[in-house]
């Protein structure tokens, strides 16, 4: 079993190129959640895992190592991928006999070209809501975070997240009496902490669901995907010149393939809303 696996792993590599295959952990029978994560987070360190989705986008660095799998027998029972590092991670958790094995691989890149967002046109709620438990006909709350909750209907999905922040965002009332330079360190310093705020709404919303998007969970992270989304300098000056905090600043905002609205927003104070508005 261990020779024909080995075999399998050399094949996977050479179909896999540019992809590399890096190591592998194996467990004699299938890994505890315990220690499944304990393994990952022992490889990418500080870094998340994203889980990819069968769904989504496909980018052709990791569909090199994916296809001969999915083809194979042995096919993988979960994928993850890791890209905050200068080579993405991917791991692959395949059946082993009684047991499991994590083989990990460094990829050059990933290398989707980017499309516009699309909501997945059925949307099976086991899926989807796969980390949540239903409360109500249209509520559901996180398995493991009872503050990250979901609201849905004909018209909306509102996912909501609260999490007080310590140091809430000050809002400088004399925006208009700064210098230029003044103004522009104020705006960049807005935008680093929206920045924090997205990769955590993206963890909260995003990645605690299945099959709702097209874009994979790495997709929302890359310039090339999201920038036409993202507040602007403009936007944030607007808003500045007012003098007055809003209620809410919308961090991201696009209009998706099928004429849904996705919104970020947050109070910048610990409470983040995705808003999915439907046509």
């Amino acid at each position: 079993m261990r020779v024909v696996f080995l075999l399998l792993l050399a094949a996977i590599c050479v179909h896999a190129a540019p992809a590399k295959l890096v190591g592998a952990v194996d467990s004699k029978a299938e890994f505890s959640g315990n220690r499944l994560f304990a393994v990952l987070d022992s490889v990418g360190g500080p870094g998340t895992w994203m889980e990819w989705d069968v769904n989504g986008i496909r980018d052709p660095s990791v569909m090199g190592v994916l296809d001969p799998l999915l083809k194979s027998s042995n096919k993988p029972k979960m994928v993850w991928v890791l890209s905050e590092r200068k080579l993405p991670l991917l791991c692959a958790l395949l059946p082993k006999g009684a047991g499991e094995v994590l083989v990990f691989y460094e990829l050059k890149a990933l290398d989707a070209k980017p499309v516009p967002l699309e909501m997945n046109r059925v949307l099976n709620p086991e899926v989807v809501f796969r980390d949540y438990r239903q409360v109500s006909a249209s509520e559901f709350v996180h398995l493991d975070r009872p503050s990250l909750k979901v609201s849905a209907n004909d018209k909306y999905i509102r996912f909501s997240y609260s999490k007080p922040d310590a140091t809430p965002l000050r809002f400088d009332s004399d925006f208009e009496k700064k210098t230029t330079v003044e103004k522009k360190n104020e705006i960049n310093n807005y935008r680093a902490f929206f920045e924090y705020e997205y990769a955590l709404m993206l963890r909260a919303f995003v990645q605690s669901t299945r099959a709702l998007f097209n874009w994979q969970a790495w997709h929302w992270y890359m310039p090339a995907f999201n920038a036409k989304a993202m507040i602007s300098d403009a936007e944030l000056t607007a808003i500045f010149k007012k003098g007055v905090p809003p209620q809410s600043y919308t961090i991201f905002r696009t209009k998706a393939v099928g004429g849904q609205w996705v919104e970020f927003k947050t109070n910048g104070n610990g409470f983040y809303e995705m808003v999915i508005t439907n046509p």
